[in-house]
């Protein structure tokens, strides 16, 4: 009898102490569950806001760059070569957002002896550039491609020209050339380079027109841009354009030859 009495209360003991350790057990995944929920919520929370804050970044970063590009590049410029002449056209317009400001603002221009060029961009920043393109064309006269070349270089290794944004065109009597802040030198195959907001229209319009017999390039030039202004809203029809002749040089030359040879033939006669 005594021994069941004993063995009753070892079970009911043993019971009891299985019976709290399994309550604290139970108490200790609730609260370590709870604690699991809490984090993974909070974790949840702050991933949440990462996404929010960084789609709101992007927002941003593509409307400055939508804003950039309609402020910056907001024109046309148009070169084409054919037939020994090269023309160099762009429209007059100014725009600051959905504000026209200017129409008959200057956007091509001489640089030293047989070199024109024209921007799209700051007006600021390409006066930049075209004195540094001044400054290579002096030091490696009648050498535009090395010109243009050193140009791109310090535009894009330069901390300060870096920041410059603009395109520009850059042209002689033989080539021509699209000069970029990426460092890109860039010579067409065609003939034919368009920069701006409406580059792409005056460019698709010279292609159609180039093969045409009887059309000059100045011909070309002026249709491709009234076709660029007709379609483009930054681009007006006051087109301001340069030329040059590689006939004209080349005449000239053979000229100055044949006269030498004349003076030469006399003074051996003589």
């Amino acid at each position: 009898m005594k021994r069941s009495i004993i063995n009753n209360r070892t079970i009911n003991t043993t019971i009891s102490t299985v019976s709290k350790t399994l309550l604290r057990l139970s108490t200790l995944s609730s609260t370590s569950s709870s604690t699991t929920s809490s984090t993974t919520t909070s974790s949840t929370t702050t991933t949440t806001r990462r996404d929010y804050n960084n789609n709101n970044n992007n927002i941003n970063n593509l409307h400055k760059r939508l804003i950039h590009t309609t402020s910056s590049l907001s024109t046309t410029v148009l070169g084409i070569q054919k037939n020994s002449i090269t023309v160099l056209i762009a429209d007059g317009q100014v725009t600051m957002g959905s504000e026209v400001i200017k129409h008959n603002v200057i956007k091509v221009r001489k640089l030293g002896d047989g070199v024109i060029s024209g921007f799209a961009g700051s007006t600021a920043d390409a006066f930049t550039l075209f004195e540094r393109l001044e400054q290579k064309i002096e030091e490696h006269p009648g050498q535009l491609t090395r010109a243009c070349v050193e140009l791109a270089k310090n535009w894009r290794t330069d901390k300060y020209l870096r920041k410059l944004e603009a395109t520009m065109i850059v042209a002689d009597k033989h080539h021509m050339f699209q000069i970029t802040g990426n460092g890109d030198v860039l010579e067409p195959s065609n003939g034919i380079i368009g920069i701006g907001s409406g580059g792409s229209y005056a460019l698709a319009a010279s292609k159609a027109l180039i093969d045409i017999e009887g059309m000059s390039a100045i011909e070309i030039a002026q249709k491709a841009m009234k076709i660029a202004a007709s379609t483009c809203v930054y681009t007006n029809d006051n087109f301001q354009m340069l030329t040059l002749d590689a006939s004209e040089k080349e005449a000239k030359e053979k000229q100055e030859g044949e006269d030498s040879v004349l003076i030469n033939g006399k003074e051996d006669k003589l």
